[in-house]
């Protein structure tokens, strides 16, 4: 009975890592006012989130006041590569913008607006 159970177990260990998405991960963003992140995205329910886990600057790597703050939220993953219905926080300027993804690789691309401001970038992945 106990080979059975940890068989169970161990199986559906596998599959609950098979089943982790493919824009999972971290993340390099692009430079913006000079710095730039290290994004760690992962599952927060049925949505992907991403928290910031170290930061650059022209000097290297400094501990800023954003590190672990989330910087991506409520990214709802829709086929293909595509993510939709998210939230991207943009720390130079403290605004928030309704945002959507696209994955391609070792790319993903964000982009969101707020109002008729939007923007995007590229990001690369580390890991």
């Amino acid at each position: 009975m106990r080979l059975i159970l940890t068989a169970a177990f161990a199986a559906l260990s596998f599959a609950g890592a098979a089943m982790a998405d493919p824009a999972e991960g971290t993340w390099k963003t692009q430079v913006d006012d000079g710095a730039y992140a290290y994004v760690k995205v992962s599952a927060c329910g049925a949505a992907l989130c991403g928290t910031i886990s170290r930061t650059f600057n022209d000097t290297g790597e400094y501990k800023s006041k954003n590190l672990g703050k989330k910087l991506v939220w409520d990214m709802v993953p829709a086929g293909g590569g595509a993510y939709k219905s998210g939230k991207v926080w943009q720390p130079s300027t403290g605004k928030t913008y309704s945002s959507k993804m696209a994955l391609s690789g070792n790319t993903l691309k964000v982009s969101g607006c707020v109002g008729p401001i939007c923007k995007k970038q590229t990001w690369s992945r580390v890991n």
